[in-house]
């Protein structure tokens, strides 16, 4: 087995070489201990402005096992995973923070789970070395959140230390703040999910880039994952329930007027019944409309690409 650790790295300058001398010292240990073939270090440089790049650079030249990829901008961390994702060549990847917070130690924990089979190993910081109303508070109110919308239940989804099967995340494109939500595409995959508790550490160098305005991104991009994951081949069952729904609401509002009317000789102008039961006939009838439109470029899309709306884990006998 070969693992992949992927960082990614924005104004890391004063964490980068102590975090690569720790992860130096706990992947030889690894190796030995746990018959691992090879490793690597994927550092991805989100566009830093300071000297993370050069600091990169020099460990790559002393170091084989150390990759790097630089980007020409900051585009997000889920864009630097997703990038050191799709370059690894371990079957079991290992992302992580670059800031040092999390522990490297904790590498070993996450590959004795994978070994007991599991597709996907969550890291879970209970004792979290973040400010309480700033990232703690909002961290419960959004992983409660994601919990409720995907059906995954784990404590800590915004936790970027995790392992992965590659073959759980291959194909799983990342936009937004999405990467939070990868233990729920492994799970809707047919994945196997255990979670750990890990070591947290506080920030001693540099400043977090988090606040808790991206607390609303989350929401937004949790919005479009369920749909992608759950209506992405079916989206009339998206638009067509929401617009039937309208149209309930609609023609009650209108059957209530003509009750109104002919047990109360309450006349229609009286009321805002008839407006109401138009606007949301209207909207019914525009949302089934869409989802029909949508219905015809989901086909457009699988089939112009030659793609299935399926993943298959094993052929035997082929």
């Amino acid at each position: 087995m070969k693992i992949s650790i992927v960082l990614p790295v924005y104004n890391e300058e004063k964490n980068i070489q102590n975090l690569y001398t720790e992860l130096n010292i706990v992947l030889k240990n690894i190796k030995s201990d746990y018959l691992i073939e090879n490793y690597e270090i994927i550092f991805v440089n989100d566009g830093s402005q300071d000297n993370s790049l050069e600091i990169l650079k020099n460990l790559a030249i002393k170091d084989n096992f150390v990759k790097v990829i630089d980007f020409i901008n900051n585009f997000g961390q889920t864009a630097a995973l997703s990038a050191g994702i799709n370059a690894a060549s371990g079957e079991v990847i290992i992302p992580m923070d670059a800031d040092s917070q999390n522990d490297p130690k904790d590498i070993h924990k996450f590959i004795e789970k994978i070994s007991e089979g599991f597709s996907l190993v969550s890291g879970w910081r209970k004792d979290r070395k973040d400010s309480l109303i700033l990232r703690k508070i909002p961290s419960v109110a959004a992983n409660w959140l994601i919990g409720l919308i995907t059906g995954v239940k784990i404590h800590d989804y915004g936790c970027t230390i995790k392992a992965y099967r590659r073959e759980i995340i291959q194909g799983v494109n990342l936009y937004g703040e999405m990467h939070r939500f990868i233990a729920a595409y492994a799970v809707w995959r047919g994945g196997k999910i255990t979670e750990i508790v890990v070591n947290h550490r506080p920030r001693i160098n540099g400043k977090t880039n988090y606040g808790i305005l991206r607390t609303f991104s989350v929401i937004l991009d949790l919005i479009v994952v369920k749909f992608l994951f759950k209506y992405m081949d079916r989206p009339i069952h998206f638009f067509g329930g929401i617009g039937f729904f309208s149209f309930s609401i609609g023609f009650f509002f209108g059957l209530f007027a003509m009750l109104l009317r002919i047990f109360y000789n309450v006349h229609i102008i009286q009321t805002p019944l008839p407006i109401l039961s138009a606007l949301f006939i209207m909207v019914g009838v525009q949302f089934i409309i869409m989802g029909v439109v949508a219905e015809m470029l989901t086909r457009i899309y699988y089939e112009s690409q030659n793609k299935n709306p399926f993943v298959i884990k094993e052929k035997i006998n082929f």
